[in-house]
């Protein structure tokens, strides 16, 4: 199966690796990754601060960028969130709506398009230890994904799963939310921080990297040993 990879811009500079991970793992799954260079962001900072002129520009070339694409698979449950959720509300009353639809019913987030699209749990993944999964609130809430990233990590040879308290609960990043009530953002982050460590986890596991990289910060700061891994990091480890 031929796949397009958008990797999030933020993951492009601070944490290439996950994006190679993601690609390991959809190879393993039987997919052949094509990569478009050229490709940037999807659109939903800007949208998000309110700037909405500049965020369709953007949403512009993301549709240029992967015209013609049957499909698209992301390492960001955020990302696809966007795509799918508002692309239409920022091309409403435009003469890209057919082409939008077409490219946003073919967004994937990476564990929804291995779960449900190719029928697939079991990579051969190994890791030890023990793992408190982070349901962040674009999967959940915007992008519907709950069961599908737990699937996967139960099929992790070496690894088991605990519960976390509040484990819905937003950790305060919210991309500019976190710039704009920085004090709020650090204290829910804090709150992520300490029910993840309570649970006695080696790691902390999620599908958007931008969580992961705000409570990272919050536990590097307390000096924590738990390691945050995005869910493609977890399951191309071991083989």
């Amino acid at each position: 199966m031929q796949v397009q990879l958008f990797v999030p811009c933020f993951m492009d500079q601070l944490y290439p690796q996950t994006a190679f991970n993601t690609v390991k793992v959809l190879e393993r799954a039987g997919c052949t990754v094509s990569y478009n260079t050229e490709q940037t962001c999807c659109g939903q900072p800007a949208f998000n601060a309110g700037f909405r002129t500049e965020s369709q520009a953007v949403c512009t070339k993301f549709l240029k960028d992967f015209s013609g694409a049957s499909l698209i698979v992301t390492p960001s449950a955020s990302c696809a969130g966007f795509i799918r959720n508002y692309y239409s509300l920022l091309f409403e009353n435009t003469t890209r709506i057919k082409e939008l639809k077409h490219l946003t019913s073919n967004v994937y987030e990476l564990s929804d398009f291995l779960v449900n699209n190719l029928g697939i749990t079991k990579l051969g993944a190994s890791l030890k230890g023990k793992v408190a999964y982070h349901d962040s609130c674009a999967g959940l809430r915007e992008y519907g994904i709950k069961k599908e990233p737990r699937t996967l990590l139960n099929e992790v040879e070496g690894l088991e799963i605990v519960d976390m308290n509040d484990v819905e609960t937003c950790c305060g990043f919210g991309g500019t939310f976190a710039v704009k009530f920085g004090s709020i953002s650090a204290a829910m982050g804090d709150q992520k921080a300490k029910n993840a460590e309570d649970t006695g986890a080696d790691y902390l596991v999620s599908t958007d990297m931008s969580c992961l990289m705000h409570i990272d910060g919050v536990m590097k700061k307390k000096g924590s040993q738990m390691q945050c891994l995005h869910l493609a990091d977890v399951l191309a480890s071991g083989y």
